[in-house]
């Protein structure tokens, strides 16, 4: 019998049903306040936004996770344990939005949050390179490529001096996270991606 490759759809629906069961164990570990009024939901902001910004980061990966698959035509055996990581790591997220919410940005709690992303963000660069490989010239440009990893090392750069900046300074550290999770709002490169894409056809045109 021939054999058959793995799917990009099978990796994508696994991918998807992992993330989907992140943002639920998030949504359980939401508590209502203990007193029926509006002055009870006061103590209730760091839950709020870390929930926030945790659910915002888990929609924004899943985002650049479903474009990146988008130039691949099977999943090698690499890019799914690399797959594998990038879902350990964001797996983590429940846990560590849970520590922060219930100590008010304490600086311990904000530090790990903070090393999750940078974990998130490792699994990421590998994906995001492995990924980038398999594309060819008509869809993604050499000077996007370039652009996307420059992205990519900028979004690790903020995460690592927010984790070891939350050791003193925890809100600044979780301001820095929430400015890293914005680089990846719109996963193509604004001006670039879809531009070099569209240059590239019309010079195979000519």
């Amino acid at each position: 019998m021939p054999q058959r490759k793995a799917t990009v759809e099978r990796l994508a629906a696994f991918s998807d049903g992992v993330f989907s069961v992140i943002i639920t164990i998030m949504v359980l570990d939401l508590r209502p306040p203990e007193h029926p009024t509006f002055s009870g939901l006061l103590p209730l902001w760091p839950t709020a936004l870390s929930y926030v910004v945790s659910y915002a980061f888990v929609a924004i990966v899943w985002l650049n996770h479903h474009h990146l698959l988008r130039f691949t035509e099977y999943p090698t055996p690499r890019l799914i344990w690399i797959n594998f990581a990038h879902l350990f790591a964001v797996s983590l997220v429940p846990f560590t939005t849970v520590w922060v919410a219930t100590t008010h940005l304490a600086s311990v709690p904000v530090f790990i949050y903070s090393a999750v992303f940078v974990l998130v963000e490792l699994a990421y660069l590998r994906f995001e390179h492995h990924a980038l490989d398999q594309a060819v010239l008509e869809q993604i440009s050499h000077r996007t490529r370039r652009l996307a990893k420059m992205r990519s090392f900028i979004a690790f750069g903020l995460f690592l001096t927010a984790m070891l900046a939350s050791l003193k300074y925890p809100k600044c550290g979780f301001g820095l996270v929430c400015c890293a999770v914005l680089l990846y709002l719109r996963p193509e490169l604004p001006g670039s991606w879809t531009n070099d894409t569209e240059n590239v056809a019309l010079q195979g045109q000519k």
